[in-house]
Formats: C-alpha cells, sequence, structure tokens
C-alpha cells in the first residue's frame, strides 16, 4: 500500500505542472513497458503520480532525480516501503548519467520535463552514450515536433539533427493541459528516444559535425551557401554533390555528416574569405 502525497503547491521556477489524469499515466506506463530488473531513472518525480504505477511495475525498485527538496519528504513517506527506491537530490543538468549507470545495466530515462530545461537535458542525455538504453519524456508538443521532423519540415532544425544523428525518434500521443496541476499554456506531447545500437552515420569529428549543424541553422530562413559561407564555397558544395542554394531544414543527417566530413579530410583550414577557422 503506497501513501498519498503531501499537497504542494506548483512552483514557477521550477516549470512544476504535475500530472494528474489517470489515463495518461497509464498510457505513458504502457508506452515505457517497465519491467522488473531493469534500471529504471524518474527525473522531476515530483508527487509520485508517475513514479507510483513505475515502482510497482519494477517490483519495487527505481531511482529518481529531484532538485525541489521540499518535495522530497513527501517522496519518502509515499514510497518507505520500497527499499529499492533511491533518491538523488539535485539537478538532472548536473547529473552523470554514466557515472550512475557505472558498470550496470544501461538506464532507462523517463519523466514529465520542465518545459525550460527539456531542450538542455535531453541535449545533456544524449551524450551519454550507451549508459541510457532509452528515453520517454513528456514535453512541450512543440519540442517533440522538433525532435521528430524529417527533411523539409518547417520544424526542423538543430536539435532535430542531434536527437536524430544518436537516436531513433517517436512521437507517441499528444496530452492536453486539463491533465496538469496547474494547468500549462500549451499542449505537451510524449516521445520515445531509443539511442542507435551503431550510429547510422559516424561522423569523423563530432564535435565540427555540431557546429557546423549549428551554424547552417543560425539564418533558417537562409541558404547553405550563406551561412556556410566561412566553410564552404560552391565548388565544394558541388564535390558533396549538395545544391548550395538549398536551406538547412532541407539536409538529411546523412548530408551534414558528409559536408563535416569532408572538411576534416581537406584538413586546411580553408575559409572563402582567407581566414583560418576554429571549430
Amino acid at each position: 500500500m503506497t501513501s498519498r502525497p503531501v499537497l504542494h503547491r506548483a512552483r514557477k521556477r521550477f516549470g512544476q505542472n504535475f500530472l494528474r489524469d489517470r489515463g495518461i499515466i497509464s498510457a505513458i506506463v504502457r508506452s515505457i513497458g517497465p519491467r522488473p530488473g531493469e534500471r529504471l531513472v524518474e527525473i522531476g518525480p515530483g508527487q509520485g503520480a508517475l513514479t507510483e504505477p513505475l515502482i510497482e511495475a519494477t517490483q519495487g525498485h527505481l531511482e529518481v532525480i529531484e532538485l525541489d527538496r521540499d518535495l522530497i519528504p513527501g517522496l519518502r513517506v509515499q514510497f518507505f516501503n520500497h527499499p529499492g527506491f533511491v533518491i538523488h537530490e539535485g539537478d538532472a543538468l548536473k547529473v552523470d548519467f554514466r557515472e550512475l549507470c557505472g558498470e550496470g545495466a544501461p538506464l532507462r530515462v523517463v519523466g514529465n520535463l520542465p518545459y525550460n530545461i527539456s531542450t538542455p537535458l535531453i541535449t545533456h542525455l544524449l551524450g551519454a552514450g550507451d549508459a541510457v538504453a532509452d528515453m520517454h519524456f513528456m514535453l512541450q508538443q512543440e519540442v517533440v515536433e522538433r525532435l521528430a521532423a524529417s527533411e523539409n519540415d518547417s520544424q526542423r532544425g538543430r536539435l532535430s539533427v542531434l536527437a536524430q544523428y544518436y537516436c531513433s525518434v517517436e512521437s507517441l500521443f499528444s496530452v492536453p493541459p486539463e491533465a496538469f496541476v496547474p494547468q500549462p499554456k500549451v499542449v505537451s506531447a510524449v516521445v520515445r528516444l531509443t539511442p542507435h545500437a551503431t550510429l547510422p552515420y559516424q561522423a569523423k569529428d563530432e564535435t565540427l559535425l555540431f557546429s557546423v549543424v549549428r551554424e547552417a541553422f543560425a539564418q533558417r530562413r537562409k541558404t547553405l551557401r550563406n551561412n556556410l559561407k566561412s566553410r564552404l564555397d560552391d565548388a565544394a558544395f558541388a564535390v558533396l554533390d549538395i545544391d548550395p542554394v538549398r536551406r538547412p531544414q532541407t539536409l538529411s543527417v546523412e548530408e551534414f555528416v558528409r559536408i563535416a566530413d569532408y572538411i576534416v579530410d581537406r584538413g586546411d583550414g580553408y575559409a572563402p574569405d582567407g581566414e583560418e577557422q576554429n571549430t
């Protein structure tokens, strides 16, 4: 038997919107499909609405990361009878998920993420490599659309390429504001990110790749010729078989990797304006 959570006023500075809809909670748990023996880590358990069915599915074993210290005593009381329930107090953005994983099985990471940290946190987790088996997050629907956006989609941007370089991305279902207390002003959605066992397109220099992607999307309405003019001229685009008048949102992950690898292979710090490039 699990104790009920103590009432807690949501804090704007933590971006707190507590999930209340039992149907949505059940749908999220079904999407995750947690099983006994897996290492689940929930980010931002809040008042335990999702925590409760997760801990039941894993037969009492669950780790959570919670920043709001006022919520932690309530969580300890609520799940006191589960010795495998572990609370990590702190900011998930500062957690070393490789270290948390250690020599154990890869982590399955879940959470109803505050909108103000969703993008940096996902970026942080993508850098954890094989320490993470998969991720299921509830996010602002706009962020989920960006994560899943394919080539030629107006939502496609730097986050799309970063996520899809490392993971397969599936937008699962939308969640209305009425499912939360207090109600957010936006529609949410649940997304699944599954890291590739082997990267489909391995860049020779990932730091350079993401620098190129950032520059390409710096002014998304402009062409590749304009946004990457300090790195590539029309002759280079011809060698790459990429039309320089295309816009960045039309490029696939493979094409971005091809551009970055071309710059690595050239290895001369080339820039049409004659200046050396810092990547």
